[in-house]
């Protein structure tokens, strides 16, 4: 089995772009919801990402992994892989 993974992201963000990246080269699936200025979507994704409005926001099995730099941190401790493939 696979993890859902769902990423908010704005069209123009090089970190949403390196964070899709990542998830792409070690081909996973991904839900992707693209919020560019939409406040009501951003502020529905700060719920869910405990308070976060940056973007990237990343979810592994409705689980919030943070942003980019967090989601290229679990994958450098070796713990991203473990995650997706739950």
């Amino acid at each position: 089995m696979t993890a859902k993974v769902e990423i908010y992201t704005w069209t123009t963000c090089p970190f949403c772009i390196r964070a899709k990246n990542l998830l792409i080269n070690k081909g996973v699936d991904f839900l992707e919801y693209t919020i560019d200025g939409d406040e009501v979507a951003r502020s529905k994704m700060a719920e869910k990402a405990n308070g976060r409005r940056s973007v990237p926001q990343i979810f592994i099995n409705d689980e919030h992994i943070g942003g980019c730099d967090d989601i290229y941190a679990l994958d450098r401790q070796g713990k991203l892989d473990d995650l997706l493939l739950t």
